[in-house]
């Protein structure tokens, strides 16, 4: 069950910063690893102050319950979640996981059209927007329920990312290339890594166990 969370009192939404370090997520997670995500480290480099930045705002908007679930991550699995975090630069202040997945699903469908309309450039697009989908208010974790905050289940992110996320700059770079075929053969992968995802994540949408 998704859960709704309540506004950002601060708009974090750009962080153009965030893209120079990318590359640098291990370190980054290293340096912020303290009493939650983030810790009182000296001078950081400006890339990785924003992406501090970020998680403060996100650490600040979880209720205590979700902090003490947070803080007792291993470190390995909280590196894993700044690592993925790192590799998005567009942060929403308003948007919801479901809102963001509703765009993720168009950006899904529009790979498709691009694929089946031999229009590579509609593809490539397509699918770089999807690997940079929005981060929600909050981050991921206070939508994934309380029972999967845990390192067993969230470790699994790191696969479903590099299902969903890789195969879509794989596509994009196939697309690029002009070679459709292939762009054409990562929307398999894609898919399965998103229906995964979501059979741990989320459950049937529409059904709820309070009916009888």
């Amino acid at each position: 069950m998704i859960h709704q969370h309540n506004k950002a009192k601060k708009s974090f939404a750009r962080f153009p910063g965030i893209q120079k370090i990318r590359s640098s997520a291990i370190a980054a997670a290293m340096l912020f690893g303290g009493a939650i995500f983030a810790s009182s480290a000296g001078a950081v480099e400006p890339g990785m102050a924003e992406l501090k930045k970020v998680l403060e705002s996100q650490i600040a908007l979880m209720t205590p319950e979700l902090q003490a679930k947070v803080k007792g991550l291993s470190t390995d699995t909280k590196m894993s979640i700044m690592a993925i975090l790192a590799m998005h630069n567009r942060y929403s202040d308003q948007a919801t996981l479901r809102q963001v997945m509703t765009e993720v699903f168009s950006d899904y469908q529009s790979i498709v059209v691009g694929i089946m309309t031999d229009n590579p450039e509609q593809a490539s697009d397509s699918a770089r927007r999807l690997a940079n989908h929005r981060i929600p208010v909050g981050g991921l974790l206070p939508y994934l329920g309380l029972e999967n905050i845990n390192d067993e289940r969230l470790a699994l992110l790191v696969g479903f990312n590099d299902s969903v996320e890789g195969n879509a700059l794989k596509l994009a770079a196939a697309a690029d290339a002009g070679d459709m075929t292939k762009a054409a053969s990562f929307v398999g992968p894609i898919t399965s890594g998103c229906v995964a995802c979501h059979g741990i994540f989320r459950g049937k949408p529409g059904v709820s166990d309070l009916l009888r």
